[in-house]
């Protein structure tokens, strides 16, 4: 399954008066960047969809790490994928967040930035 490939919050177009496709692996990426930066319970109509990651600087430092996993395999619990490991970083105001996964035999590594005060840097 293809899907359109998005940067920014706007489609990528292929310069042949249509825009640029994703497939496989890094379709996947793609949607587990989306659903790990979007706020969860910020679509109405969506109300899983997202993460709650932009509240991990709020907890205390010992509490983050378990925490952070949970957030994850909760965001990427409706994909087709195996969530083997998430590490949560913090230096001063920036935050980002690795994900391990196994993906139909493969591993995958994907690193999402977290900003200060939210998600700013996804």
């Amino acid at each position: 399954m293809q899907e359109a490939k998005w940067n920014d919050g706007d489609l990528v177009p292929n310069g042949a008066g249509d825009f640029q496709r994703l497939e496989g692996s890094q379709a996947l990426i793609q949607r587990v960047l989306f659903k790990l930066s979007a706020r969860r319970g910020e679509f109405p109509f969506l109300p899983r969809l997202g993460s709650r990651l932009h509240t991990l600087s709020a907890e205390k430092p010992g509490a983050r790490q378990a925490l952070c996993l949970q957030y994850v395999c909760q965001a990427l619990e409706d994909e087709d994928v195996r969530v083997t490991g998430a590490d949560y970083h913090q230096q001063g105001e920036q935050a980002w967040v690795k994900v391990y996964l196994q993906w139909q035999g493969e591993a995958l590594e994907v690193t999402a930035q977290l900003g200060g005060t939210g998600n700013e840097g996804y």
